[in-house]
């Protein structure tokens, strides 16, 4: 982030500010002390002829390192790393920065869990009420399992509880470290459409592979005249249904945290655009950017949860519609 001088002195360029934040890099920059930028290097990893690891940090000031270079903006594969000669890219399967802070919020979920897991086999729950990590966690577990998944799965929902409750907790973590401005938070993982399509790609195979024949027939022959299905036009249109579910899903994740961060990193470059328009305005303006900015935080806290909450709900319904309970007479 440019201090207050270096925006007064120079013209703030908001989209780079914008984008430099949400956009994976392979650094994990830290802050900006008199124009000098402190970053974290992280390991770049590439199969090209061979196995090629060393750190980004030799990509520093734009330079070229083992015939490998990061193409700039303007170019086809801007930000990601290219063989010099004819600018195409390699096998990169580097840690950026947002694989980092998947690692990361991963982490911190296992440790949760586990740390969860230890209180209730060193206690008796019939006898004494969860304290700590485990009374914090247990009522948001009960209330996701017992009011969305059990309603939505039905009565087999027990199976697909541990898939439902990880996406649900592994979500949430990463909405709010995404939130917190400093390392190891900032990184924009639930923001990055890659992982919110893998993310509807396991619900997506959890929901067909597990379906029970009722579903398949209801996608491939459904209860519909005769010459909608000879046509056909219902089974085109089930069948399109089957992945217009997970794109939703993945779309949905994804737009509601890129414009949260979006609009809260607009509300501080008000503070870096208006440096040059004098301390008056500028004051003004970054007061009123700050109080809107910590409002906007308050906001975000909301969202994190509505969204992990809504691709779980979401999630636990269409795998409830893939297990439809017919009545026999």
């Amino acid at each position: 982030m440019l201090p207050l001088r270096a925006a007064a002195e120079e013209k703030f360029d908001v989209s780079s500010f914008i984008f430099g934040h949400i956009s994976d890099a392979y650094d994990w920059h830290i802050t900006t002390i008199n124009g000098k930028h402190i970053s974290i290097p992280l390991p770049v990893i590439l199969i090209d002829d061979g196995l090629h690891v060393f750190s980004s940090s030799k990509f520093e000031h734009g330079a070229e390192y083992g015939g490998y270079r990061i193409a700039p903006d303007g170019e086809p594969h801007a930000g990601k790393i290219v063989r010099s000669a004819d600018g195409s890219r390699p096998l990169d399967i580097s840690i950026t920065k947002n694989v980092l802070g998947l690692l990361i919020a991963s982490a911190i979920l296992i440790v949760l869990i586990l740390l969860c897991a230890r209180w209730y086999r060193t206690h008796d729950p019939l006898k004494e009420a969860p304290k700590g990590l485990a009374g914090l966690l247990e009522p948001v577990i009960v209330m996701i399992e017992q009011d969305v998944i059990k309603d939505a799965v039905g009565p087999e929902y027990r199976k697909y509880s541990p898939y439902l409750l990880t996406a649900f907790f592994f979500i949430l973590i990463n909405n709010l470290m995404g939130i917190v401005p400093f390392f190891p938070g900032g990184a924009n993982v639930t923001g990055n459409i890659a992982v919110t399509l893998v993310m509807a790609l396991f619900t997506f195979f959890m929901v067909n592979l597990f379906g029970n024949k009722h579903y398949w027939k209801e996608i491939l022959w459904p209860d519909v005249p005769l010459f909608l299905k000879a046509i056909p036009i219902m089974p085109v249109i089930e069948i399109l249904g089957m992945f217009t579910k997970p794109f939703s899903l993945m779309i949905r994740l994804f737009a509601n945290m890129l414009a949260g961060h979006i609009m809260l990193l607009s509300v501080i470059g008000l503070i870096f655009l208006t440096a040059a328009m004098g301390p008056v305005l500028n004051g003004s303006l970054s007061f009123v950017a700050v109080l809107f900015g910590i409002f906007l935080d308050c906001l975000e806290l909301l969202v994190a949860f509505i969204q992990a909450y809504v691709f779980t709900m979401l999630s636990a319904v269409f795998i409830g519609l893939a297990h439809p309970q017919h009545e026999t007479n």
